[in-house]
């Protein structure tokens, strides 16, 4: 007779949620994407901003890298070393979908070049920031920080954005209930961060804008299950 797996027979193994992932997260990071001088991964190009949209398509995250977008993003969402995931600022879980702008013309630079290339690195995240603000419905992401300032204005490279969720995890993740308590989670622990540290407001920002999304997803909810009147009238108690 076959014996029955222990709760620990896969312990070295890494949770299906977790595996699927890192599966269509490389997936995506090796989406081919010609530069017109060649094609290759587009993870693989050094300079770039990224921005991360949830469930609903809407924005939540707008970063930078000049080291690799291919090592910046994995950061963000398989290792939990970014201050972003370590503080609750960003869920890993949330993201959906990612978009990526790659600026291949600064792979090969010298190093009296990289000032030109940081500005206009700066710029592309400040022109991202701003249509993802204009594509919220909160007018707001989950950054704790405001883009680099300054002059310098461009216009947006072509882009890459793929979904790094399969068929499977969404049938996991995707029901409302769970992204509210998943979302709730979130906002206790980052709640409890603030509570604990002498923050600067940009924290501060983060969780009243996480706690709008809270209340959007709570309210439309409520509303798919019939509002007002889907609540029960309490009966009077016979004397």
């Amino acid at each position: 007779m076959a014996r029955a797996p222990k709760a620990d027979d896969n312990v070295n193994k890494p949770p299906f949620e977790t595996d699927e992932l890192r599966r269509n997260l490389t997936r995506f990071l090796n989406t081919p994407f010609d530069d017109g001088s060649g094609v290759r991964p587009v993870g693989n190009y050094k300079w770039g901003v990224y921005a991360f949209f949830d469930y609903d398509g809407e924005p939540i995250y707008v970063g930078q890298t000049k080291e690799s977008l291919r090592v910046r993003i994995r950061r963000h969402l398989t290792n939990q070393r970014t201050d972003a995931v370590a503080m609750s600022v960003l869920d890993p879980f949330e993201v959906f979908e990612i978009e990526v702008w790659p600026l291949p013309q600064y792979e090969t630079i010298s190093q009296d070049q990289k000032v030109d290339a940081k500005m206009h690195l700066d710029a592309l995240e400040r022109t991202v920031y701003s249509q993802a603000l204009a594509g919220s419905r909160f007018q707001a992401v989950l950054n704790e920080k405001d883009p680099p300032t300054g002059d310098l204005q461009v216009t947006p490279p072509p882009s890459v954005r793929g979904r790094i969720v399969s068929d499977d995890v969404f049938a996991l993740r995707s029901h409302p209930d769970y992204r509210l308590a998943r979302r709730a989670l979130i906002i206790s622990r980052l709640a409890q961060v603030i509570a604990e540290r002498e923050v600067k407001g940009g924290l501060r920002r983060v969780l009243l804008t996480q706690a709008k999304r809270l209340q959007w997803l709570s309210q439309r909810r409520y509303e798919a299950l019939g509002g007002a009147a889907s609540v029960e009238t309490e009966d009077s108690e016979e004397e």
